[in-house]
Parts: structure tokens; sequence; C-alpha cells
């Protein structure tokens, strides 16, 4: 699943993240684009929140993308 938070400021690129994972089953990953450069901070303060993880944050041309996975996901 792909959130697209580009254009919005702090905290919309964070709840429309929340909005998703809570949509979503455990274990899935999600991509968040934004612009915001403070969703680079605020997501991983989430998804330790949450219970899930930052599985990869890239930046190119200002914009962020990154990867999440939701709680629960199964161990190996």
């Amino acid at each position: 699943m792909i959130v697209d938070a580009r254009g919005h400021r702090c905290p919309t690129p964070s709840l429309k993240l929340q909005k998703a994972i809570h949509q979503s089953g455990p274990g899935e990953r999600i991509t968040l684009l934004a612009t915001d450069p403070m969703a680079r901070i605020d997501v991983p303060y989430l998804m330790t929140d949450l219970g899930g993880r930052v599985v990869e944050i890239q930046e190119a041309e200002g914009v962020l993308t990154i990867v999440v996975e939701t709680p629960g996901a199964p161990t190996a």
C-alpha cells in the first residue's frame, strides 16, 4: 500500500500513515511518500508507539520514501 502525503505538513503524513496501518493486517508493508522533512523524525516515533518498525527511509528530489512494517509481523 502507498500513502501519498506529498505537499502536506506535520502532523498530516503521520496521521495518514496511522490510518493506513489500522486498515492493514499484521506484518504488512506500507510506503509513505512525504515532502515534509519532519516525517523523517515523526514516523520512527509513531512506529515505536504502535509496535511496528521502519524498514527503510530514502530521499530523492525532495520526496521522502519511508517503508514501514505494521505491528504483529511473524517472527522468523
